[in-house]
């Protein structure tokens, strides 16, 4: 897992998603687009919130640590890459 300090640039509404790790088996998802610190053209994530995390809202613009958890998967012959952020507490 990695820490960065980014911007919040967009997030979107959270809806239920199927789960088997949940005790009435849907947990709640959304996404979340952060942009590291520096200006306009800095890397930008595309990151999974789930669980509680998914309900909170950030406000845009808004200055965030995130802890995010980076990873591939394999679905027909195609790999993809999925960054879930475990955590992200605003900071200003």
């Amino acid at each position: 897992m990695q820490t960065r300090i980014c911007k919040v640039i967009s997030q979107t509404e959270p809806v239920y998603v199927a789960s088997k790790k949940s005790e009435n088996g849907r947990m709640a998802k959304c996404y979340i687009r952060l942009r590291e610190l520096g200006g306009e053209y800095e890397d930008e994530y595309q990151c999974a919130l789930l669980g509680n995390i998914a309900l909170c809202r950030f406000a845009v613009d808004k200055t965030v640590v995130a802890v995010m958890r980076f990873s591939t998967y394999e679905s027909n012959g195609t790999f993809y890459q999925e960054v879930v952020a475990k955590d992200i507490v605003p900071i200003n």
